[in-house]
């Protein structure tokens, strides 16, 4: 797709221009057959090579080409980062764990259904830790001594399917959180 807009850019800023192929060869030292190549969409020329195009027709490289915005990919992967990775904060400070990802997810839950989903995915887990780690606290009554495997169980539990879920957030848009309570349902439901 990229290809073919770049050669249809092509193709239209040398016709505007009023250039044949070989006029546009002569002003930018690009060879004929490879203008020809790039505007049949055969082959995607170096950055080097679009330069020399744009500079023959006096125009900006971005006429050329037509860029995605590269940003959006960077800045949606360090919300996912943001999302996933903040409830590490509870280890510090109780109940962060729960109330950091929930002020993401209500500033972000409009802006993209992804942050949403994955947001709601980690309140959700996280209230669930948050609940089996008050049982077991309130375990300390019945079973002393056994409170404490159970809360460092709980914790572990925690700890590992975080970082699962960073990394297939991170690399396949994707989360997984077993045993999570469904506190935030989705709109929908």
């Amino acid at each position: 797709m990229k290809n073919q807009s770049l050669s249809e850019n092509l193709v239209y800023q040398r016709k505007l221009k009023g250039y044949t192929q070989e006029e546009l060869s002569d002003k930018c030292t690009v060879a004929v057959r490879t203008i020809q190549r790039i505007e049949k969409g055969e082959v995607q020329p170096h950055l080097q090579t679009v330069k020399l195009l744009a500079t023959g027709l006096e125009i900006d490289v971005d006429e050329l080409l037509v860029l995605e915005n590269p940003n959006e990919e960077v800045v949606e992967r360090k919300w996912m980062l943001l999302i996933h990775g903040t409830p590490f904060f509870g280890l510090i400070f109780p109940l962060a764990n729960v109330l950091v990802p929930l002020f993401i997810w209500v500033s972000k839950a409009d802006d993209h259904k992804l942050y949403d989903e994955h947001g709601r995915a980690v309140v959700n887990f996280h209230a669930t830790l948050n609940v089996l780690l008050i049982i077991s606290l309130l375990m300390f009554f019945v079973l002393p001594g056994f409170n404490f495997i159970f809360t460092a169980a709980i914790f572990v539990f925690g700890i590992i399917v975080c970082l699962i879920n960073i990394s297939s957030a991170l690399n396949k848009q994707t989360c997984k959180y077993p045993l999570s309570i469904p506190f935030l349902k989705n709109k929908t439901s």
